[in-house]
């Protein structure tokens, strides 16, 4: 999926490389968190920045991370940059879109 910058300021990807290098040039690693609500459900996709632990988080491998990003057919809603320039940690994972 091509991952280009939308006049918001937002991307839209299913790359690898490019969900890891983004993660990784702010110090955060992939993870998984487990539902409560849900004990027998998926857990969540997370990506875990330094400094924000959330009870119930998991680190996992990219390897992981990603079998796990592909097989619910995911995509990975990301901003490079704050409205002040600095690097920002906003992301979200949405639903693919169905291709045409």
């Amino acid at each position: 999926m091509p991952d280009p910058e939308p006049a918001d300021g937002y991307r839209v990807t299913t790359e690898p490389s490019v969900i890891r290098s983004w993660a990784e040039h702010r110090g955060a690693r992939p993870a998984v968190a487990s539902d409560p609500g849900r004990p027998d459900g998926p857990e969540p996709l997370r990506i875990n920045f330094p400094g924000y632990r959330e009870d119930g988080l998991r680190e996992v491998s990219w390897d992981e991370w990603f079998r796990l990003f592909d097989e619910r057919e995911l995509a990975f809603v990301f901003q490079e940059q704050t409205a002040e320039g600095g690097p920002s940690s906003f992301y979200r994972l949405d639903a693919r879109p169905a291709e045409p």
